[in-house]
């Protein structure tokens, strides 16, 4: 932990004159002063208490806990998106979260703030469907990440996996593949089935569609891992998915013969609805567009658990015009160098709590380097990107920033991402769950959020006891330690994620959908939403609407065989050929 003191330096005992020792002394107490004075002004958290005492948003205070290090000064400052100006999440900013848990708490309790804590799941969860296993959730997103519906229907897509397929729920990551759900649109949660009312509509893309990018390649599993959707045209149906290929090479062990491949993809499609469901065609052309460099982001070569995935695109408010895509690295270079900086620490100067870098090294936290990538489109089909440094690092401090997105809130841009407990490196700690970061533009000089610690929603955890794994968990720890993950902020602040374990029970399905507050640089969970803070299973509501009539007479025309042909080749079909009647029925339901 950080609680080591680092020595000043001593004054030279030396016969250089009255005055040298006089301004000496006088140095030395200034120093002594200041050092008192900010000591002084740390409030020490009291058992029962949020930390700092402010009553909605107690993460905005910046003044430090007794007994550990101030965080690192962000000014929030934005940089040109092209610049090589890099972010850090430093040891001191997370150690933030450690200094903010309540020691005192019974064994299995939850130590981290109320305000920062997910309610508790009931271990009693329905599932979404008992033969799909789900997990990464995301939603029909545009250019803004506004969230649609399409023709009267709500649509997800999630990572999925079948629970009767005779492997594990652990093992299912290499299974994975890219599915889809859809519910009506404009219907509250009080009205829908307990499990959110979601019907499966099975795998988005044709068997062996997205394995064509790894034509020549050796190769024992093939997995699709998640990114994001796109509507291309918010008066249309073409989508564009980014998403994560994968290829593995295994032995009968689950050991890697070669590292595995990960290859950022993008593949187009189109979305249908009529009277009864949502289907998509397309995505039979999948094209490759980054794979790390080595340079910013770090290869399988360099490092066989290397991440590299979870693309997230967008349109920059500042930047019209220029699309810019987020997604998970780790810092380029060949793992276990224990290359960390004194910048990577961030300590103020002077904190008598702050580690010195050899004792950082000496833990072997370098093998911790997580960053938050960045690249930019090259053409207006996104179909061509470049890679641009880092946005944020957290080298000698985490090893996952999963599935990070952009969400721009009140003129302020955050950096939204997930991680666990189990990739902290030595020395800092935090819960499985949101972690959130604040600047003024795309790159900045960004501050993590709530306290300066990065910690915006954590399943509720004892630090003070060992971790345990969500497989096999330890029986002095919370028993919703691992409750959630792979949390997905949503317009008006509304957060989705998938069940994990609960009290032992295995989840694999919608967390209840949760709230939180957001002013900038803290947030706190909504407790008056829901029942307690608990919405809906899978509450997942459009804040916007595609309504496209023609688009719908055409899909129910291939749909029902009326024409013979299909929706996309219906040309003749228009608003004139439907019955009054007809016209009135599909008015009334795509505009729900």
């Amino acid at each position: 932990m950080a609680n080591v003191r680092r020595k000043g330096s001593m004054l030279k005992m030396a016969l250089a004159g009255s005055m040298v020792l006089c301004a000496g002394a006088q140095g030395a107490l200034a120093q002594s002063v200041s050092v008192q004075t900010r000591e002084a002004a740390r409030v020490a958290p009291r058992p029962g208490m949020m930390p700092q005492g402010a009553t909605l948003f107690p993460g905005r205070s910046l003044s430090g806990v007794p007994g550990f290090p101030l965080p690192s000064t962000h000014t929030q400052q934005a940089y040109d998106p092209a610049s090589d100006f890099t972010s850090r999440w430093t040891r001191a900013d997370a150690l933030q979260i450690k200094a903010h848990s309540d020691t005192t708490v019974a064994a299995g309790q939850n130590s981290i703030p109320a305000q920062l804590t997910m309610p508790s799941i009931p271990a009693d969860f329905p599932q979404i469907n008992p033969d799909v296993w789900v997990w990464d959730t995301w939603t029909l997103i545009d250019k803004h990440a506004t969230q649609f519906s399409y023709n009267g229907w709500e649509v997800i897509f999630c990572l999925t996996a079948d629970p009767n397929a005779g492997y594990t729920f652990d093992d299912r990551h290499v299974h994975a593949r890219i599915g889809y759900f859809y519910r009506r649109a404009g219907i509250p949660a009080s009205q829908r089935p307990v499990n959110g009312g979601w019907t499966y509509g099975g795998h988005l893309f044709a068997d062996g569609a997205s394995a064509k990018v790894f034509a020549g390649t050796t190769y024992t599993q093939q997995a699709e891992w998640s990114g994001s959707t796109r509507l291309l045209h918010t008066n249309g149906n073409r989508v564009s998915v980014f998403y994560t290929d994968l290829a593995f090479n295994r032995d009968a062990n689950a050991n890697n013969i070669t590292p595995p491949v990960a290859v950022i993809t993008q593949t187009i499609g189109l979305i249908h609805a009529d009277f009864n469901h949502v289907w998509f065609t397309g995505f039979t052309r999948h094209t490759p567009l980054l794979q790390p460099d080595g340079v910013y982001y770090q290869t399988g070569q360099q490092n066989e658990f290397y991440s590299f995935r979870d693309p997230f695109t967008f349109e920059d408010p500042q930047h019209p015009g220029v699309n810019y895509m987020v997604f998970e690295g780790n810092t380029g270079g060949p793992r276990g160098v224990a290359n960390c900086t004194e910048a990577d620490l961030g300590y103020q100067p002077n904190d008598p709590h702050a580690e010195t870098l050899q004792q950082v090294l000496d833990s072997g936290a370098y093998y911790q380097k997580a960053n938050i990538g960045l690249a930019i489109a090259e053409n207006s089909s996104l179909s061509k990107w470049k890679f641009l440094p880092p946005l944020i690092s957290g080298n000698c401090v985490n090893d996952q920033t999963e599935r990070p997105q952009m969400y721009v809130h009140n003129g302020k841009y955050y950096i939204f991402t997930i991680s666990h407990r189990t990739t902290f490196a030595a020395g800092v700690d935090g819960p499985d769950g949101v972690y959130g970061f604040v600047g003024k533009g795309i790159r900045s000089d960004f501050q993590p959020m709530n306290y300066g610690s990065g910690l915006v929603m954590g399943n509720p955890t004892d630090l003070n006891t060992a971790a345990g794994t969500d497989y096999d968990p330890d029986p002095q720890q919370n028993p919703r330690a691992f409750q959630s993950y792979s949390h997905y902020i949503m317009p008006g602040g509304l957060v989705e994620s998938f069940i994990d374990t609960v009290e032992g029970r295995r989840g694999g399905t919608l967390s209840p959908t949760v709230k939180l507050h957001i002013s900038a640089a803290a947030s706190a969970v909504d407790l008056t939403y829901g029942n307690g803070g608990l919405g809906g299973y899978g509450d997942i509501s459009a804040n916007r609407r595609v309504v496209d009539f023609l688009a719908f007479l055409q899909d129910l025309t291939g749909q029902t065989g009326q024409t013979g042909q299909s929706g996309l080749l219906a040309q003749s079909a228009s608003a004139d050929t439907a019955s009054p009647q007809t016209t009135a029925q599909i008015n009334q339901f795509i505009r729900q």
